[in-house]
């Protein structure tokens, strides 16, 4: 089944790369006061001895941190990038110097080994999954449903993921119970508002080194992932236009002051375009064509999919590389149109690219780690199908991160508990 080979067997320069691999991981651990406290729990309980993880994540230092703290757990892990441009070879190679994890992920690849990378990581077997953007999950519906009654249960961390598992679940095609960490609220309202926002921001300003101040921005969808964009966009002095599908997230954002359009109007008016819907064809040859000279298109979507890019190849009598990381397409008009990072999720696939801050993913990555450990201890406890993350775990990392910067929180007297949990007291 496996075909393709660990990256350390791979790549030149692995000692080289393994240092500096080491020294990422090291500097983003300084910072995870909460997967560092998980990891002394896993270290000395060994939760995972007897499980198989496999992973399908961005491969960068903060990812590193969550992969070595369940195999420093117990578990053997066998991972790879969920995103051709994503993963950092040089912790990828890091990883798979440890001696419980087989890293796959290298930078660059293409799409057959790309696939040919998850189908090794399931040549492990896996009893746990950890997914970003689902396609280990649907991997192994499809071409592997032979390993699914060992595998105890996973979990998926980004919006475009739970999209495709919420369908799966309503077809009564999800065969193994499945965590959604990111509608949990140490998810959505960190990861997805600050991590998001500041870090598709701060790579697009790098990968320019263009200013936001006085730049008419529009965002395409204002959920958790669109609000954080706005917002950060807003406060270094951009102008934003929210496009919007649903008639409340619209209204929030223009109560919020935001201006709200359609995109077919917003296409004229913006000079930066970020697409954070999770959907396909969100710019489309009808908004290209209505563009202003030199405007900036930028997805912070899972996939490469909301900019449709065969189209504007279609439109385009000529094409270039005007900067690393920026490919020009030039129209018939003269109209230049910039696209960062291939149309990929662009705070991780650009050239600049360091992700989301360290903080922000420490807490994601909390998530992930309690939830592998609750799958363990209660896998049975779960049917098949999708799962939403129990609140008592959520609050268990958000404690931990508290407790951690030294911030301590008022508790409900014995009196104010009964009047909360009475129906009794009235006027």
């Amino acid at each position: 089944m496996k075909t393709a080979a660990p990256i350390s067997e791979r790549l030149d320069d692995v000692e080289a790369k393994r240092d500096s691999g080491r020294q990422k991981i090291d500097w983003a651990l300084e910072h995870m006061p909460i997967v560092s406290n998980l990891a002394e729990e896993f270290e000395a309980e060994k939760p995972f001895l007897d499980q198989t993880i496999g992973m399908a994540l961005h491969v960068e230092a903060k990812t590193a941190a969550l992969v070595e703290t369940l195999a420093n757990g117990g578990a053997e892990v066998a991972i790879t990038g969920c995103n051709p441009l994503s993963t950092h070879d040089d912790v990828s190679v890091a990883l798979d110097a440890h001696p419980n994890i087989t890293s796959y992920a290298e930078h660059g690849i293409d799409d057959e080994e790309y696939y040919e990378a998850i189908d090794a990581v399931i040549d492990h077997e896996p009893t746990i999954t950890v997914d970003d953007g689902g396609d280990l999950v649907f991997r192994i519906h499809e071409e592997y449903p032979e390993l699914i009654d060992n595998i105890v249960g996973g979990s998926e961390e980004t919006t475009t993921g739970v999209h495709r598992l919420r369908a799966m679940d309503e077809d009564g095609a999800l065969e193994y119970p499945m965590f959604n960490v990111n509608d949990t609220p140490m998810k959505h309202l960190f990861d997805n508002v600050h991590g998001t926002g500041e870090s598709a921001l701060a790579n697009i300003a790098m990968t320019t080194n263009l200013s936001w101040a006085g730049k008419t921005v529009v965002v395409a969808g204002y959920g958790y992932c669109g609000k954080g964009v706005a917002k950060k966009a807003a406060g270094q002095g951009a102008n934003v236009v929210v496009t919007e599908i649903d008639p409340r997230r619209a209204l929030e954002a223009h109560m919020e002051g935001y201006d709200v359009m359609s995109m077919d109007e917003a296409a004229s008016e913006g000079e930066v375009f970020v697409t954070t819907t999770g959907n396909r064809d969100v710019l489309t040859a009808d908004h290209f064509e209505a563009m202003q000279d030199g405007v900036v298109l930028a997805n912070a979507g899972h996939f490469d999919i909301e900019i449709n890019i065969e189209q504007l190849e279609e439109l385009a009598v000529s094409t270039q590389e005007v900067r690393e990381g920026v490919q020009e397409y030039e129209l018939v008009d003269g109209t230049r149109v910039n696209v960062l990072a291939e149309g990929r999720l662009v705070n991780l696939a650009s050239p600049v690219s360091l992700g989301h801050p360290i903080e922000v993913m420490d807490q994601s990555f909390g998530i992930q780690a309690v939830c592998a450990r609750e799958l363990v201890e209660h896998g049975d406890d779960y049917d098949a199908g999708l799962h939403e993350v129990p609140d008592a775990l959520d609050r268990e990392v958000a404690e931990i991160k508290l407790d951690a910067e030294g911030i301590d929180l008022d508790e409900l007297t014995d009196v104010q508990r009964e009047y909360m949990n009475s129906w009794r007291h009235g006027t």
